[in-house]
């Protein structure tokens, strides 16, 4: 299901903590794991030569220590460039169906002054981006919460947690849904919420649903947090026309989104999903 998975890794171990716990699942255990790390452009060979072998030191620190199952192989990736240009080129010729990286979970102006990889990442690429901020605690597996609105890209999020829960017994999914009111609907009436439970049923996947009322962002960011959630899954729907794709989604870029709000602010690991409308 998850047939390329590209690792991004800086050294801190940050993304291979959660690769590790992801290798669990069924779903991610005959994956080829592409193990990627940039080094910096160098004005000589002298420094050209210290960064790759410390960059190879890296790659082979981090797959020595990946808890692989006889299905997995893997790739070493060792490139040079621009860290955030290069990830987004790779995702893309990999045609990846999962790309994990850390974060330091800078707010949008801080990220964009800081020049942030995994902001610009978070701006451009179409592949699901699974970040994992510094200060997260990495949970072993055991539920996938996703926000439910009913609109294509929450669709394409659920789905996408079913591929990830596909075949795990001890795995349930949380379904999150936000109302505008407290009194608007429950977990029984509400027909996201029904329709969604349906069809976790029907392929025999364990499931909750949690509602939530007011700031849509926010109330993701406490459910997760409330429900010791292992992971968040939203979607975020990519309205650009198609001759701008290649530019950064100003609703993102200003904060306005609330992917945005959850990637900085969630206390689980979050994974994005992108859908283009």
């Amino acid at each position: 299901m998850f047939q390329q998975i590209l690792l991004a890794v800086d050294g801190s171990g940050r993304s291979r903590e959660m690769l590790n716990m992801l290798l669990t699942l069924p779903s991610i255990q005959n994956s080829q794991i592409n193990v990627l790390h940039v080094i910096p452009n160098s004005t000589n060979s002298e420094g050209i030569t210290e960064y790759r072998l410390a960059g190879e030191k890296i790659i082979e620190r981090e797959i020595k220590s990946l808890r692989l199952s006889s299905g997995n192989s893997t790739v070493s990736l060792l490139k040079e460039g621009e860290a955030k240009d290069v990830v987004c080129k790779v995702a893309e010729e990999l045609k990846a169906n999962l790309l994990i990286m850390g974060s330091r979970g800078m707010g949008r102006l801080q990220a964009i002054l800081a020049n942030s990889v995994s902001q610009y990442v978070f701006q451009l690429s179409d592949v699901p981006m699974l970040l994992i901020k510094d200060d997260v605690y990495i949970k072993t597996i055991r539920s996938i919460m996703v926000s439910v609105d009913g609109s294509v890209a929450s669709n394409h999020s659920l789905d996408l947690a079913i591929k990830l829960a596909s075949g795990a017994k001890d795995v349930e999914i949380f379904l999150a849904r936000v109302v505008k009111r407290k009194d608007e609907n429950t977990a029984s009436t509400d027909p996201v919420l029904v329709e969604a439970s349906a069809k976790l049923k029907r392929l025999n996947i364990p499931s909750r649903s949690f509602v939530g009322s007011g700031d849509v962002g926010k109330e993701l960011v406490r459910l997760a947090d409330e429900s010791n959630a292992s992971i968040l899954l939203v979607g975020s729907p990519d309205r650009r026309p198609s001759i701008a794709r290649s530019l950064p989604d100003l609703d993102r870029l200003l904060g306005s989104s609330v992917s945005d709000y959850v990637r900085v602010n969630a206390t689980v690991p979050v994974l994005l999903t992108r859908t283009i409308e």
